[in-house]
């Protein structure tokens, strides 16, 4: 017994749906352990410069989990990836991939590794 074409398309489309909001999720894309290095290293070094070397703040407000308890991942990512407009906070789009902000975020929000 076939399924009708009807059924068939519903399907497809539902699927092909569930695959666009799954690549629409920040992180959903894994990090391998060379990138998680990398961006350990970006974030010291480049963010430390604002943020200060331990993100307990300098020029840039603190980074550390206790003071983004308000932010959830995905808004952190987004500020990371978009910057704050009026504010010296640049936005890192075109540098670092989505899967890296919210990699980063979520770091952030664990207490950034050492």
């Amino acid at each position: 017994m076939r399924m009708p074409v009807s059924l068939r398309n519903r399907i497809a489309s539902l699927s092909l749906a569930l695959l666009a909001l799954l690549a629409a999720i920040p992180g959903a894309a894994a990090v391998d352990p060379a990138r998680e290095a990398e961006l350990t290293d970006l974030v010291r070094q480049d963010c430390g410069s604002c943020h200060g070397m331990t993100l307990k703040g300098g020029l840039g407000k603190p980074l550390q989990p206790q003071d983004l308890e308000a932010l959830d991942v995905e808004s952190i990512a987004s500020i990371i990836l978009e910057g704050i407009p009026g504010q010296p906070m640049p936005p890192w789009k075109g540098l670092i991939s989505d899967a890296d902000a919210a990699w980063i975020a979520r770091k952030l929000k664990e207490g950034f590794p050492q």
